[in-house]
């Protein structure tokens, strides 16, 4: 496990065609060398419905970890060599979500190095939910409502983390400070199924009548779905 009380959700949009590229720099050179000055690089994913949209979480121990290890690899030799190839490859790098693990607290699970490298035909759904103003119980109710739907129909959420509105602190490092609300991560063994769980879902009479109005009525918006496929030296999933 490893152990993170703040991570990041980074989702960068790329000029048309250029994913591959990125990935291939980002697992060849910013891997192990964020790694080695405290950035965990949880996990980096294509998005399977966005073929420009690169996806990617890394934690840190705390606040002060982040800002040392954010400083320390961003004003060091390997991003300053790689850093053109890589911005060259994106168009926007700036929707970054801060987060608080609500589960599990106590660090996330990662691959086996013997299968970082390895091809995978997992999926990775990641729903953001928004919370309406005034809607403070939403984790509660995702956690007594939502949480058993999605399990029952094949989804259990491996994670859930927590963003709120605030100010980054580190203005050179942008993340949305915009964002309230919640993100939860489930993952499927293939395609198949989370087409299974989905379907599952739609027509579950409980979630329809009940718990995904309730939870509707807790959010500003509808959720947002990121289909993730983990690329092939992924950590997570």
């Amino acid at each position: 496990m490893v152990p993170c009380s703040v991570v990041e959700l980074r989702q960068y949009t790329l000029h048309p065609g250029r994913r591959g590229e990125l990935i291939t720099l980002f697992e060849r050179e910013l891997l192990e060398t964020q790694e080695a000055v405290g950035i965990r690089v949880l996990g980096q994913f294509e998005d399977v419905e966005a073929p420009d949209r690169f996806v990617w979480f890394r934690g840190f121990p705390d606040t002060n970890a982040r800002r040392q290890a954010l400083t320390a690899f961003y004003d060091g030799p390997v991003w300053r060599a790689h850093r053109e190839a890589a911005n060259a490859t994106m168009i926007d790098s700036d929707d970054n979500l801060l987060l608080r693990p609500l589960h599990p607290v106590d660090g996330f699970p990662r691959r086996s190095p013997g299968a970082r490298g390895e091809p995978t035909f997992s999926r990775v759904l990641v729903r953001i939910l928004h919370r309406a103003a005034g809607a403070e119980d939403l984790a509660g109710f995702f956690r007594e409502h939502v949480r058993p739907a999605l399990e029952g129909t094949g989804g259990a959420p491996v994670a859930w983390l927590e963003a709120r509105p605030g100010v980054n602190d580190i203005p050179r490092f942008p993340i949305r400070t915009d964002v309230d609300g919640l993100v939860a991560v489930s993952v499927f063994p293939d395609e198949t199924a989370l087409r299974r769980h989905l379907a599952l879902l739609a027509a579950d009479l409980h979630w329809a009548e009940e718990v995904g109005p309730a939870l509707r009525g807790r959010l500003s918006a509808e959720p947002e779905q990121r289909v993730l496929r983990p690329t092939p030296r992924s950590g997570l999933w």
